[in-house]
């Protein structure tokens, strides 16, 4: 698709914001669009970028509160419970990222079809995208249960540890048939610059995984109390009653871009192909990433055996849990970044693209300083409040403070690679982290903590260079990059 001119973008505009005020729907729907790339445009690069953060941060935190509350759940239970539902969301993780082969050419195609006024192509883009992620979904939940041991194994968890994991694994897997349809949609409906629909459903969905683990786990009236059982079904049913609504905004079109999964959208191969090259560098990074990051969990498994092993690989999920509190709204910022940018290129302006990456890495960074002064100041509090065992407390706390130094170029790191998706440019970021984590994290963190001792802050030492590399690194590509001159 070639790059449409600025100045036949502005004439468009210029021409919708005369229609007159008429019932309309389409004339109506154009209206409020061409304000919105208006200000995408020409409004403030600060207001614009936090407009389209705010949402998705909202929804991140009631998706970070899931995570929180599933890990105090479990530290009610034990440690084994803890390491089990750590190890769990590496692997619902795994899926999530399976899902992202779609979701990031679905955000980007979306996106520059939306800048460019091409509302049939983006429909089109999004329709594709639902069809695949229905299939998607089923071959995950399908592939997810029969591998669920696997995990248990490789990590050689204890053996208490490893029966609840498989057993969760396999009663969470069946939510990723509803999940994939939750993420694609919502990667569509924030193409086309709408995150309030995203927030509202992804929202309802954590609150009601909130409140339906809660009540399974621990039983309410005639209920009886499930246990770890209960965490993986309140999740099923709160993915169900999400993929419900999705699905019904996406096919009635109220949110604004219509999708209708049927047999021609899922044999329209030149769209699917398309959003599978934007898709595949993204997911070979994220799957890459995913597979670095497990192989570090086995860095973590072997620091230590018996009670105190148990005790650090706890302290691990529970460090890792909590900082989601700065993963989490990065990745809003970047999602912003990604739809600014994609739609700024459709409509021909890579200046107005670069700057509001820019300004979206600055407002992350905010948050940032924030949770590096919570880590600092709160790492008793927070360990004594996650888990009971002062073990797990005795070995997190110090690794947590340390932690606490490479919240800033984590936002950096994130803001910018998501940001970049939105432009379709997911190889280099790809080549970025795969350096940082395989060259830095593994052997690293194996050496500090490990074969020199340094435990679970020497293995986190590790990781803290590593993002600091790959900020330095994505934040220059950024800079001074030809990204935004890259077709799609």
């Amino acid at each position: 698709m070639t790059e449409p001119d600025g100045s036949k973008i502005v004439t468009r505009i210029s021409a919708l914001s005369e229609v007159p005020s008429q019932k309309n729907t389409d004339c109506a729907e154009a209206t409020g669009s061409s304000h919105q790339l208006t200000q995408f445009l020409s409004g403030n690069p600060r207001t614009t970028i936090l407009f389209l953060a705010l949402p998705v941060l909202a929804e991140q935190f009631l998706n970070f509160l899931v995570g929180f509350v599933d890990t105090l759940l479990s530290g009610r239970i034990s440690m084994a419970a803890t390491s089990a539902i750590g190890t769990a969301a590496y692997v619902n993780w795994l899926a999530e990222l399976i899902f992202s082969l779609v979701a990031t050419g679905t955000t980007a195609l979306v996106a520059r079809h939306w800048g460019a006024f091409e509302r049939d192509d983006a429909g089109r883009v999004a329709s594709s995208s639902i069809s695949l992620a229905l299939g998607m979904g089923i071959a995950a939940a399908g592939l997810l249960y029969m591998i669920a041991p696997i995990f248990g194994d490789f990590l050689q968890l204890e053996s208490g540890s490893k029966a609840l994991l498989v057993r969760y694994l396999r009663l969470s897997s069946f939510g990723h048939a509803f999940s994939s349809v939750l993420l694609i949609g919502s990667a569509a409906l924030r193409g086309s610059g709408n995150m309030r629909a995203p927030m509202f459903i992804l929202g309802l969905v954590s609150i009601l995984n909130v409140v339906f683990s809660s009540v399974l786990v621990f039983g309410f009236g005639p209920l009886p109390a499930f246990g770890m059982d209960g965490i993986a079904a309140g999740t099923v049913a709160a993915r169900f009653a999400g993929f419900l609504v999705m699905l019904a905004i996406l096919v009635q079109g109220t949110a604004g871009i219509i999708a209708r999964p049927d047999w021609a959208s899922a044999t329209d191969f030149a769209t699917i192909g398309r959003v599978l090259r934007i898709g595949i560098p993204a997911a070979t990074d994220s799957l890459l990433m995913w597979g670095g990051h497990f192989l570090f969990l086995k860095v973590v498994a072997g620091l230590g055996t018996g009670a105190a092993g148990e005790a650090i690989f706890a302290a691990h999920i529970v460090g890792i849990q909590i900082e989601a509190i700065n993963y989490l709204p990065a990745w809003a910022w970047g999602t912003a970044a990604a739809t600014l940018i994609g739609q700024c290129l459709g409509a021909g302006r890579p200046d107005r693209a670069r700057l509001g990456g820019h300004e979206a890495m600055l407002q992350s960074c905010v948050m940032a300083v924030v949770v590096m002064v919570v880590f600092l100041c709160g790492a008793e509090l927070i360990y004594d409040l996650m888990h009971e065992d002062p073990m797990v407390a005795e070995v997190g706390i110090p690794a947590i403070r340390l932690l606490a130094f490479f919240e800033i170029p984590l936002s950096i790191t994130i803001v910018y690679a998501v940001g970049l998706r939105g432009a379709g440019e997911s190889l280099r970021p790809m080549l970025v982290n795969v350096f940082g984590v395989f060259v830095i994290r593994l052997p690293v963190g194996y050496w500090l903590g490990i074969e020199l001792g340094y435990g679970l802050p020497g293995a986190w030492g590790a990781m803290g260079a590593d993002i600091t590399a790959r900020a330095i690194a994505i934040a220059l590509y950024f800079r001074y990059g030809k990204w935004d001159q890259k077709g799609i």
